[in-house]
């Protein structure tokens, strides 16, 4: 969170160290006294701070996604980005002073279901799925009452076709309900007689790396298949790439969007600091109407060396 702050970061989402968010790694995320501490941290350097508690309570277990947002509104968080219907009802109960921000998780891409969600519970942001283009955006934009928030930079996953839910049918875990995905228990790696490097996911494989290829981290949606379609196996959902919007900023400003997201948690913070500088350089650079400062660099920070403007850019992107 520091790195992202003094990098220039007007905000900073985090999580909370168990299921109620969607990076629930070891070691990733904060207790409440650390919460608090990065609180007072970010807000005397002019920044928010957003609670992701974007995951779906499963039956019997709500609880402890009531507990993390009674802690993060008695710690001053700023905002709760949430995807779960009924979690946003009782923040709206019981913490009606509190803002509200619709997830990504919640899949809201039409005006129908963001005016039920700024209605029904008060939302005043929705963090739009990765799926619209820069036209579709602007119409969305003059079609709701509440502000857009749209990625910029790192995974592209898109979260459609139940991809989320992948995981959960490998190994009983999955990013929607229990925060992970391709839990670190579950992720092994096997070295072949060739050199090549096996990587499974439970019993399950995901991908064979040749010896000269770098490994990557073993995702379903982004792992290697063989299939009757083709002789090879391939990307059957999609391949390893990062979303780069750098040069779509103007685009996107004028199309009203409102706030832009970064990916930044499971990574270093080298990643963080040199990807916030960059952005916050590239914004301000936009919003003066001034040219803005090219950024080659970043492409060593995206996944495999290949980056995208994805469905942003045209619904043909794959």
């Amino acid at each position: 969170m520091r790195a992202a702050v003094d990098a220039g970061a007007d905000a900073v989402y985090c999580g909370f160290q168990n299921a109620t968010n969607a990076r629930n790694f070891a070691g990733l995320n904060f207790t409440p006294k650390e919460l608090e501490a990065a609180v007072c941290y970010a807000h005397a350097a002019g920044a928010k701070v957003l609670l992701a508690l974007n995951t779906f309570p499963p039956a019997g277990l709500f609880d402890l996604w009531k507990q993390a947002a009674d802690i993060g509104a008695a710690l001053g968080i700023d905002a709760f980005i949430v995807a779960d219907m009924g979690l946003a009802a009782y923040m709206a109960e019981h913490h009606s002073d509190c803002r509200l921000h619709l997830s990504v998780q919640a899949a809201a891409s039409n005006s129908e279901a963001i005016r039920y969600y700024c209605a029904q519970f008060g939302v005043r942001r929705v963090v739009l799925p990765r799926i619209l283009t820069v036209p579709e955006i602007r119409q969305l934009k003059s079609e709701i009452p509440c502000e857009i928030e749209t990625f910029v930079f790192g995974n592209h996953g898109l979260m459609v076709e139940g991809r989320c839910s992948l995981t959960n049918y490998a190994v009983g875990r999955s990013t929607n309900m229990d925060g992970a995905c391709s839990p670190a228990s579950e992720v092994h790696y096997e070295r072949g007689d060739d050199g090549s490097v096996i990587a499974r996911l439970g019993c399950h494989v995901i991908d064979r790396f040749a010896s000269h290829e770098q490994a990557g981290y073993p995702t379903i949606c982004k792992g290697r298949y063989c299939a009757p379609a083709r002789a090879e196996p391939y990307y059957a959902f999609e391949e390893p790439i990062s979303l780069n919007l750098m040069d779509m900023l103007p685009d996107l400003i004028g199309a009203g969007v409102d706030a832009f997201k970064i990916e930044g948690r499971q990574r270093s913070r080298a990643y963080v600091a040199a990807v916030v500088s960059a952005f916050r350089a590239a914004i301000d650079a936009a919003m003066a109407g001034e040219a803005m400062p090219s950024a080659p660099d970043l492409i060593t920070l995206t996944e495999g060396q290949k980056q995208t403007q994805g469905a942003f850019a045209t619904k043909k992107w794959r």
